[in-house]
């Protein structure tokens, strides 16, 4: 793993299937109807379309910090949830090294994350991963 500070890890948009908020709702034993029932989010006011659950939006991300650094492990992620996403948009994850340090752990890798939905910022936050030393 070669990471430089200020380097920006990015991943290619992915859809936001509705079908699959089915399928979190149920793993993640959340019956709020707002991510599976159109109806209930146009009964708020929201929109026409439905939400996309929270943990899922951040999966987006770890899903990126893991495929670009396999062999280290997330030690910490701290997210804000700025804006909803709505299934059909396109959700684009990345990552900015922030910083580098050798510790007797390994090596501490912080970075400044962010998700874009159909090009707004929708989460935003810190994650840190330990790696082996170089």
């Amino acid at each position: 793993m070669n990471l430089a500070v200020g380097q920006t890890l990015s991943a290619p948009a992915q859809m936001v299937r509705p079908e699959m908020m089915h399928v979190w709702a149920k793993v993640l034993r959340d019956p709020n109807p707002i991510h599976t029932d159109a109806e209930a989010v146009r009964a708020r006011g929201w929109g026409d379309r439905v939400i996309n659950q929270g943990p899922s939006n951040v999966a987006y991300v770890m899903n990126l910090l893991m495929s670009e650094a396999p062999q280290a492990r997330l030690a910490e992620i701290k997210v804000r949830f700025l804006d909803n996403v709505f299934g059909g948009e396109m959700a684009r994850p990345a990552a900015t090294v922030r910083s580098i340090e050798e510790t007797a752990q390994g090596r501490r890798i912080t970075f400044d994350i962010t998700l874009q939905a159909d090009g707004r910022l929708v989460l935003d936050g810190e994650a840190v991963m330990l790696a082996p030393s170089a």
